[in-house]
């Protein structure tokens, strides 16, 4: 059977979607701010179907905050030794410090995903996963670290599209890969195993917050405003600061150009 068949959702127009994009990147700024004032820990977890908009969203997010308060942190397959760790471990050790955001793109959540229906991983290893997941979770709250968890959702249909349009754009091809193709044909497989992930991991202190994303821009928007909504920050004024006036000249004289190697102006020509 075939993914479920939804109502078109209608695009929301790009003025409407650029207007309140920057309101609540604006917030967001504010977010990362109270973050370093209040020695705060956020964590938050992107999951989702492939090309449902993750990356998209978490680009969007992170556009205007400071790259050393709010990292990206998108883990490649894990090396010979990281399979022998504890599973949790290899992520543990990019959990924030006081004052730090991090944005999981795909996260611990791969055991309960693609290793899971792809066969990475064992029957046993799969179960206990969904066993201690929550423990860990718990005590990542439990010792004050902001846990927020978004699963984006996509229809069959709209999956496609996105895929064939990877396919046909030279600057998103590197986007789509064999296990990408994968997830069309295991559709069902891979719907299993999210409904058996949020029975077990859907828990009071840590709960799943699921965003439709046929609509990249309603989801980018709604799952902005409601991490906003879920966070407690307020506004930290800026310090203050003034421009010095720039002090005389001493006597310094730039040297010739010719003796500097300057890039091409590659741009002259776009207008010839």
């Amino acid at each position: 059977m075939a993914g479920k068949k939804e109502r078109p959702v209608a695009t929301l127009p790009r003025s409407v979607y650029e207007r309140e994009l920057l309101r609540l990147q604006t917030e967001l700024v504010k977010v990362q701010e109270w973050v370093r004032a209040e020695d705060a820990r956020l964590v938050v977890v992107f999951e989702g179907r492939d090309a449902a908009g993750k990356g998209g969203t978490i680009k969007r997010v992170a556009e205007h905050l400071n790259p050393r308060v709010a990292r990206t942190v998108a883990l490649p397959k894990p090396t010979e030794r990281q399979r022998t760790q504890w599973y949790f471990q290899r992520y543990v050790e990019h959990l924030p410090a006081a004052g730090e955001i991090v944005l999981f793109d795909r996260s611990w959540y791969n055991r309960a995903g693609v290793e899971h229906v792809m066969g990475f991983c064992t029957k046993e290893e799969h179960q206990r996963f969904l066993h201690q997941c929550p423990i860990f979770e718990r005590m990542l709250v439990e010792d004050g670290v902001l846990l927020r968890k978004y699963w984006f959702s996509v229809s069959d249909a709209v999956q496609e599209q996105r895929f064939r349009r990877r396919l046909q754009d030279p600057t998103r091809r590197w986007k789509l890969s064999p296990m990408d193709l994968e997830s069309i044909t295991r559709w069902e497989a891979y719907s299993r195993a999210k409904d058996q992930m949020l029975v077990h991991t859907d828990i009071p202190e840590a709960p799943w917050y699921v965003v439709e994303s046929d609509d990249k821009r309603r989801a980018r928007l709604n799952m902005m405003a409601h991490l906003l909504g879920s966070l407690p920050y307020h506004e930290v004024p800026p310090p203050v600061l003034e421009l010095p006036a720039r002090p005389p000249s001493t006597g310094y004289v730039r040297p010739p150009r010719d003796l500097q190697t300057y890039v091409p102006d590659h741009a002259a020509h776009l207008t010839d």
